[in-house]
């Protein structure tokens, strides 16, 4: 009871402070508020959290209408009950202490080693400051300690198999699998944890020593295959059956996904806003892979590039995300006396209208208005991707010299395309390079300071490719204004397709395509950020995160572990590396000094959370994406329970009862009552004294409480690498 008052207390304290957006509130208050307008958009991570944020909001009354744009804007101001959603997700992070305390005593630790344990999670800074504001960790954190809870009850009941309790936590697992999975992807980390503490438990079941027979043991692997893979994964699937069914209209995120995920959303861009492409027009290219537009500027390639390649020293072509001059390219068609142009009769629309529109495999040039310059490809390869063709301009005289080079064709990237016309924002397009066969393609790759950093563009032999796919966006012909066509006479011409047939999609093509994308954009964050971390270096608390300041008293927020908790979190797993590696060493020369049932308790107690320790934490290193602090935080909660185990292993090792042979005959029954050294207990207050010193020493950052002085700051600022503001 008193540890769930002081997780109460340091979780609510001054939840209200400040009245702003604070940091990533300003991505995950504005999704919950797009779920309450039901407004479609796109985000990296899967939509359990945030439809709980939005489920919370609406409890709280907030009606979706202010959208978090900006770090610092005021909730007071704009009446937003910030302070419901922020307790919704304390709510979580009050959580996660009783079920660790409760995880530690189910793997033998006794009260008060548990009880030092759930301290340290209370007295962490950055779970606190994690826990009191709109973001996903603090879900994320919860139903990972969750599931490490289910799987204990699980395992602990492993006497009684397939029984009715038995099942439960099975199921329960597995829940708490998809929940954690279901509010970011990395959750499936978690997921790969209690999948290999589950082939470890199969693996000592197939033992022919348990008795077991094949037949037994296909029913154990069956029931654990149903409870901890397909359970979850229907679960994982139902959130994406009320996402697709709560975001019905058309948002900010249509332009992420594909055209007939597009046409299923109320409103979209594709029935209400595409027209005909009449020639020849101004026109701006969009890549949804990418989303960049096709964009070009008088710069030019570097003549050699740093791997000794040298380029054309051509103008450079580029990908570039935001409205711009330089995106803009007339659509002409070429001369048939230059190329030979397919003979086509025009269509009725045509003969009506008095002009010639886009068509499937229609021939064209694309000029760039700003530079005058023609687009070409040519057998020069590109700065990013050798295999690849450059893509650059190329003045007048020289793309008449060269004008196969500059003519392409347009091919429709669906089925059906036989005669159709192209419209923009509804079709999505390739641009075949008539010459030399290879497609305009935006690649993942951004080009150096040269380059602006903009998004390579090259030419890609892979005509399948969907990364080769564009979209026109807008148009600029005196037939077209303000979106709409009109006649000679300038009245609006009737649409030809005022129901156009769309291509029909299930719910599994949604599912597939969302992960596609989800993947690809996660893998794609990779930009510089002032505050991303090395994974090395999280252990360490080397480096912290600036959630918000203000110049007014001095305050911020800045996301810092408890350094002593951490050290000391670190320190005690590497104990039991170091210990377990000795064991190991001892056994192989013969010297057993732990015995069975010892053994069998360190590393199925506080082994299993090594095990979440490092699930959580290595895979980090794989991963080429920005990186952050907070990633670390779950296997910090896991660490300091290792660290606690190890603590409570000294202490009674170190008790003057205790004997080497009596330790290798020991059951588990009686380790767990087997005394601790007379000064442990005392060890055990110095500690929590330390560490309860810290928190409040660095409370000011935590709570954004301020300091009266320069100087003050400074006196925080333990390590030249911690980027506080104002010091």
């Amino acid at each position: 009871m008193v540890l769930l008052v002081l997780t109460i207390l340091t979780r609510l304290w001054r939840i209200e402070h400040p009245g702003q957006v604070v940091f990533d509130e300003v991505h995950f208050g504005k999704f919950a508020a797009y779920y309450l307008q039901r407004t479609y958009f796109f985000d990296v991570h899967p939509p359990l959290a945030k439809m709980l944020f939005a489920l919370a909001g609406w409890f709280v009354g907030f009606d979706g209408k202010f959208l978090f744009d900006n770090i610092g804007d005021d909730y007071v101001a704009n009446n937003v009950p910030y302070i419901g959603l922020r307790l919704f997700s304390a709510a979580f992070g009050i959580a996660i202490v009783p079920l660790a305390f409760t995880i530690m005593r189910d793997i033998g630790l006794s009260a008060p080693t548990a009880f030092m344990g759930g301290l340290m999670l209370v007295l962490d800074n950055a779970l606190v400051t994690q826990s009191q504001l709109i973001l996903l960790d603090t879900q994320l954190l919860f139903f990972g300690m969750l599931s490490a809870y289910c799987y204990v009850q699980f395992f602990k009941h492993r006497s009684v198999p397939l029984t009715r309790v038995w099942w439960t936590w099975n199921l329960a697992t597995g829940a708490s699998l998809a929940c954690v999975l279901g509010v970011k992807l990395v959750g499936f980390i978690t997921v790969a944890t209690v999948g290999m503490a589950v082939a470890f438990d199969l693996w000592r079941l197939l033992d022919i020593r348990r008795g077991l027979t094949v037949r037994e043991f296909t029913r154990h692997f069956a029931a654990r295959a149903l409870g901890l893979i397909f359970f979850p994964i229907a679960i994982y699937m139902l959130f994406f059956v009320a996402h697709f069914q709560i975001l019905r209209y058309s948002g900010p995120g249509d332009d992420f996904m594909s055209l007939p995920f597009q046409s299923t959303l109320e409103g979209n861009k594709i029935t209400t806003a595409s027209t005909r492409v009449p020639f020849p027009s101004v026109v701006t290219l969009h890549a949804r892979t990418h989303d960049v537009f096709l964009h070009s500027h008088l710069d030019r390639y570097p003549l050699r590039y740093d791997d000794g390649r040298v380029s054309s020293a051509g103008q450079q072509v580029s990908g570039y995300p935001h409205v711009d001059v330089n995106n803009l390219w007339s659509l002409d068609e070429p001369d048939p006396a230059r190329v030979p142009v397919p003979h086509r009769e025009p269509t009725a629309i045509e003969k009506a209208a008095g002009l010639r529109y886009l068509m499937n495999n229609d021939l064209v040039r694309l000029r760039h208005v700003n530079t005058s310059s023609y687009l070409l490809t040519h057998d020069v390869a590109s700065p990013l991707t050798p295999t690849n063709m450059e893509m650059t301009t190329v003045l007048e005289d020289v793309a008449n010299q060269r004008y196969n080079e500059t003519v392409w064709r347009v091919v429709f990237d669906g089925k059906d395309g036989d005669n159709l016309m192209i419209r923009s924002k509804r079709h999505s397009i390739k641009f075949v390079n008539l010459h030399h066969n290879v497609a305009i393609h935006a690649h993942a790759g951004t080009y150096g300071d040269w380059g602006f950093k903009q998004t390579e563009i090259n030419g890609n032999k892979a005509i399948t490719d969907t990364r080769n796919a564009w979209t026109i966006r807008d148009i600029q012909h005196p037939r077209i204004v303000n979106g709409i066509e009109i006649n000679e006479a300038g009245d609006p011409l009737e649409p030809d397709d005022a129901n156009p047939k769309v291509e029909n999609i299930s719910f599994m093509q949604k599912f597939l395509e969302i992960h596609t994308l989800m993947f690809h954009h996660n893998a794609a964050l990779t930009k510089p950020h002032p505050y991303s971390s090395e994974a090395i270096t999280w252990p360490f608390v080397l480096r912290g995160i600036s959630y918000w300041e203000t110049k007014v008293g001095l305050k911020q927020i800045y996301l810092l572990g408890n350094p002593f908790i951490w050290w000391s979190a670190i320190s005690g797993v590497l104990v039991w590396i170091a210990l377990t590696l000795v064991d190991l060493l001892l056994l192989r020369r013969g010297v057993d000094e732990l015995g069975a049932n010892m053994r069998t308790w360190w590393y199925r107690g506080p082994g299993f959370l090594v095990l979440y320790w490092a699930g959580h934490w290595v895979p980090f290193f794989l991963m080429g994406r920005k990186l952050f602090l907070h990633h670390y935080l779950p296997s910090v909660m896991f660490s300091i329970m290792v660290t606690v185990s190890v603590l409570e292993c000294a202490g009674k090792l170190m008790s003057p009862t205790m004997r080497p042979a009596l330790l290798r005959r020991m059951n588990l029954a009686q380790w767990k009552e087997q005394p601790v050294h007379s000064g442990y207990y005392a060890v055990l207050v110095g500690l929590a004294a330390l560490y309860a010193i810290t928190f409040f020493y660095f409370s000011p950052l935590t709570y954004g409480t301020g300091f009266p002085t320069v100087e003050h700051i400074r006196r925080h600022k333990w390590l030249s690498s911690w980027d506080l503001q104002h010091a």
